[in-house]
């Protein structure tokens, strides 16, 4: 990359670092603290992925991905999703409709065909209909009756579970897991996160979010990430990083052998170096560091690992065997010839 190039990508994130902070701080005037989460939200969004946020019911989870869509303008839809929620209700079904004496097939579109997807809950419907956005996720289409329909873009999914542990809930297959871009897990509100909270809430007014980005500048600011440089030993980390996630492989940890059953797939590698070379961008550099690949391992990571029966029995996290990782596994090494 020449000298021109990279003055050119960061005099172009200035205006990054610029429209991120304009989303942050009007998502922040509904959502109180979590402040981990709504960054990695904005960073799911500008890197063109999808995310996932875990949380116990009543944290802000819903609000947050809310006061997101009102702070873009771009189409907003949301699905409740519950047990008795079918596939085609969410893709949309063909129904018969009379013309003139004759009846023709027509495709009625599902709330799936907008912008910014809010799955509400989606633990709580059955994994046949968590499955049918699959497609949506990965190809950005939907497939109904053999016709395949593309979706506009930016496509987002923005997703809400509660911890599988909890009644009523289903687990997310594997498939689904990998396609979302981060999964954030949403904590409990301080002491004084939790007074700001009764502030805004119970004081009779409401925070006017308005709105600070289009399309088009949405998908500019996906197009440059892409341009950012990672040089090939940050690169390599960032591959060695899922391979050390892999059981009895090469660059496998004590711990990965002991508590995980398998380990992470190749998107999370394409996961670690798009969302490093968000955060590049946010500190109005044109290359990636290592350090941005650091930060974006437990998101990236933690839903593309599945801990064993001794991890489970252990009481075992994945972020733990994650950290473990990242301690342990030096930066500036080189893949073995």
């Amino acid at each position: 990359m020449s000298d021109q190039q990279i003055a050119a990508i960061e005099q172009h994130a200035a205006r990054f670092q610029q429209d991120f902070q304009r989303v942050r701080r009007e998502v922040q005037k509904a959502v109180v603290g979590h402040k981990a989460v709504v960054d990695g939200v904005l960073i799911a969004l500008f890197a063109n992925g999808h995310a996932l946020l875990e949380g116990v019911p009543g944290l802000g989870k819903t609000l947050l991905v809310r006061s997101l869509s009102q702070a873009l303008s771009l189409d907003f839809s949301r699905i409740q999703f519950t047990p008795d929620l079918m596939p085609a209700d969410v893709t949309g079904t063909t129904i018969v409709v009379e013309r003139d004496g004759a009846r023709d097939f027509q495709f009625r579109k599902g709330p799936v065909f907008t912008q910014i997807l809010l799955a509400d809950e989606i633990n709580r419907a059955t994994p046949k209909t968590q499955s049918s956005l699959l497609e949506a996720m990965q190809e950005r289409s939907v497939t109904v009756g053999g016709v395949t329909h593309v979706l506009d873009k930016p496509f987002l999914v923005m997703a809400t579970q509660n911890p599988i542990e909890q009644e009523g809930t289903y687990p997310l297959p594997e498939a689904q897991l990998d396609r979302f871009f981060f999964k954030l897990e949403v904590g409990y509100s301080s002491r004084e996160e939790l007074s700001e909270i009764l502030n805004r809430t119970t004081a009779g007014e409401s925070p006017a979010i308005e709105r600070v980005l289009d399309a088009n500048t949405i998908l500019s600011h996906q197009k440059l990430v892409r341009y950012v440089r990672i040089a090939p030993h940050v690169q390599d980390y960032a591959v060695r990083l899922v391979l050390a996630t892999h059981p009895q492989g090469p660059f496998a940890t004590p711990m990965t052998n002991k508590y995980l059953r398998f380990g992470a797939s190749p998107r999370a590698a394409q996961t670690l170096a798009l969302g490093a070379k968000v955060m590049a961008l946010l500190g109005g550099r044109a290359q990636v560091t290592t350090d941005d690949i650091q930060t974006c391992a437990l998101p990236a990571l933690r839903h593309r690992v599945l801990v064993n029966f001794e991890g489970e029995a252990e009481g075992i996290h994945p972020d733990s065997i994650i950290s473990n990782v990242l301690e342990t596994l030096p930066a500036d090494a080189r893949v073995p010839a």
